[in-house]
Formats: C-alpha cells, sequence, structure tokens
C-alpha cells in the first residue's frame, strides 16, 4: 500500500473565527486561528506517473479550504444566535459560512469530505482519502478517517 500526504500549514492564513457554543469553557466565545489542514491518501497502485496522487491537481482542494475557511467568520448551524451571527455578513461585517458543526473535529469530517470530492472531480478511482487532520496551533489537532472494513481488528 502506497500513501502520500498534502500539507495547507498555518501559513497560508485560512483565518477562521469561531465559538462553540455548547463549551463550557471561554471556548464559548467567538475566537479564532489560522488553521492548518493534512490530507493523507492512499493507494494500492501508482498512476502511470507513479504517484499516489497529483499533488498539483489538488489546486482546487486549495481553493475550496479558501473558500470555506479564509477570512470567515464559521457558525454551527445550531448555534442559538445563528441569525445573530449571520446578519454580520448582512451588515457586511463578517463573511460568515454556516456548517452543520464546528471545531477542529467537524473541520476535520468537512475537509475530508472536500477530499474525496476533489479527487472524484480529478477522475482518481486508484486512489482514496485516508484521513485529514486539522491543526489550530501546534498543541491541538483533530483528525478525521472513515471506518474501512478490517480496521479496529
Amino acid at each position: 500500500m502506497f500513501r502520500s500526504t498534502k500539507h495547507y500549514g498555518h501559513e497560508l492564513g485560512l483565518s477562521a473565527c469561531f465559538r462553540q457554543w455548547r463549551a463550557n469553557s471561554h471556548c464559548n466565545l467567538l475566537h479564532g486561528y489560522a488553521l492548518a489542514f493534512t490530507f493523507t491518501f492512499e493507494a494500492e497502485y501508482l498512476d502511470e506517473r507513479n504517484w499516489v496522487v497529483d499533488f498539483g491537481g489538488l489546486d482546487r482542494l486549495k481553493e475550496r479550504l479558501k473558500h470555506n475557511f479564509d477570512h470567515k467568520l464559521v457558525v454551527a448551524q445550531d448555534d442559538p444566535h445563528l441569525e445573530t451571527l449571520c446578519a454580520l455578513a448582512q451588515d457586511q461585517l463578517a463573511s460568515v459560512m454556516v456548517l452543520p458543526y464546528v471545531g477542529c473535529e467537524a473541520f476535520a469530517k468537512f475537509g475530508f469530505q472536500l477530499a474525496q470530492d476533489v479527487l472524484a472531480h480529478m477522475g482518481v478511482i486508484h486512489a482514496r482519502v485516508v484521513s485529514c487532520e486539522v491543526r489550530e496551533h501546534g498543541a491541538n489537532s483533530a483528525i478525521y478517517h472513515e471506518y474501512q472494513s478490517g480496521d479496529f481488528r
């Protein structure tokens, strides 16, 4: 099995602001990070160029990450202050992205799904997305991967 990774670091500037409204800590306040994403891809065999995936073909993934997280206020769709936070966009005070959930774990799942969509768009059939790791900073990260038959034996 071959694996490769693609990393979009903190220096990319995916500066997202969000809050975990259910938290019993300061995390329930608006705060932000320059998020970093690391994707792992896997293939049983390499393509005609001897690659798992064409890193150059992942520009669409980078653009979708920018679209969803670059200078965005990311709000959970069940946030009790959703209307108030979305009003910031109407007043041109924020660029708001509403997602089902917020936080590293939720962003990792969302990134994983973006990567799957990009591979499908590229026509990649020999490789799959194994995982997506989202890092807030050096101490905090979360990883999402889908269960595959044979995992956790």
